[in-house]
């Protein structure tokens, strides 16, 4: 078989669940080979590297001395990921870190000023955006079709860790929970469509303070909550809009979307930001029903493939030759600084000011080339 020329190559840290969604999404692009995989359970990563094809395994040390690798990406637990960036930066690597960045933004600040000091990329997670679904609403928003955005709701649920994770007491430590746990998506894909956010407002609580797992084979039979699982905020952006969010892992069941954008001249549902291809859904002034805007990208996945990740790092490389990078540091630390203002805000301290700006990423398909329809005359 004829393989093309790498434009990179990848050494990952973290052999854990996400693992196969980044070997299958690199997989992919056909020309980001996974070179070296590393953990500190050198036993787990052997497994992934024979289960995947990957020539060399062993410890994080031992990826950070390949002279091979190009870009590390780290997939590792939140807790850590200041640690494993630091680490590979060091070793003089670009770096992909999944979401957040760091645990917290004073971590993430000293990763960036790190990569830039060393003269290296520090990208990060959410890439998710950048999918079919991403751009399609952002090309939708471009192109006027909901005329201007005013306004925004975000959505989370619980995902239902504690019936499927055998041991998911991160998930409820700091760097977890709904906030930064789903919350990244959800905000990169705002800031996507509306723009960076300039204040925060809002409140938090933990309604349930230790949870039950019911995972058949847990390792735990209960875990406790050190951080807010329901977390309430109004968000406004630098282009005015305002975004009510409601992230929780208590509530179990909803009917609501997502997202939905509301603009003066219609709305947008915008699927589920932690996947890339689901249909955008449309409908404005005079519509009788809502309906499914064509796709600006073709599909990177179907369901039955499995979970997918790769965009994110696809740009980081792109980058590398000269075009924009829209997976940032210092965008990823934007959505990380956004994040612990909802999730540290009370009504008593009033508005919380972000201080870390950040600019609106490139879209990945030009306002008028895609097949979109007109907005009609006024």
């Amino acid at each position: 078989m004829n393989h093309p020329t790498p434009r990179a190559n990848i050494g990952v840290v973290g052999a854990g669940a996400i693992f196969d969604a980044y070997a299958r999404g690199l997989a992919w692009y056909g020309d980001l080979p996974i070179v070296r995989i590393a953990d500190i359970d050198t036993g787990r990563a052997r497994a992934k590297a024979e289960e995947h094809g990957i020539a060399a395994y062993g410890t994080p040390a031992e990826l950070y001395a390949d002279p091979d690798i190009d870009v590390v990406v780290n997939i590792t637990p939140p807790v850590v990921h200041w640690e494993v960036t630091r680490d590979a930066l060091a070793a003089g690597k670009h770096v992909y870190a999944e979401k957040p960045l760091a645990a917290t933004v004073e971590l993430a600040r000293e990763n960036l000023q790190q990569a830039d000091a060393a003269g290296k990329i520090l990208a990060g997670a959410p890439d998710t955006f950048l999918g079919t679904a991403g751009q399609t609403a952002r090309a939708a928003v471009d192109r006027g079709l909901i005329g201007t955005p005013f306004a925004a709701t975000s959505f989370v649920r619980s995902s239902k860790v504690e019936t499927w994770h055998p041991n998911p007491g991160f998930f409820y430590q700091p760097g977890g929970g709904p906030v930064l746990d789903w919350g990244p998506y959800h905000v990169a894909a705002l800031v996507n469509l509306l723009g960076p956010v300039t204040e925060v407002v809002g409140t938090s609580s933990i309604p349930t303070p230790t949870i039950p797992v019911t995972t058949p084979g847990r390792v735990v039979d209960s875990i406790d909550v050190n951080v807010p699982t329901t977390a309430a905020s109004l968000l406004r952006t630098a282009s005015g809009a305002i975004v009510s969010a409601l992230y929780s892992f208590d509530i179990w069941d909803m009917t609501l979307p997502h997202i939905e954008v509301y603009g003066t001249e219609g709305t947008l549902i915008v699927p589920n930001p932690n996947g890339h291809d689901a249909a955008v859904q449309i409908k404005r002034r005079g519509d009788k029903e809502w309906s499914d805007l064509e796709p600006v990208l073709p599909p990177t996945c179907t369901y039955e493939y499995g979970m997918f990740r790769g965009h994110g790092v696809n740009d980081l490389v792109n980058s590398l030759r000269g075009e924009p990078l829209r997976v940032s540091g210092r965008f990823a630390l934007h959505v990380l600084e956004v994040l612990e203002a909802m999730e540290r805000a009370t009504f008593a301290g009033g508005v919380r000011t972000i201080a870390d700006a950040a600019v609106r990423p490139a879209a990945a398909v030009l306002p008028g080339s895609a097949a979109l329809p007109k907005p009609s005359a006024a």
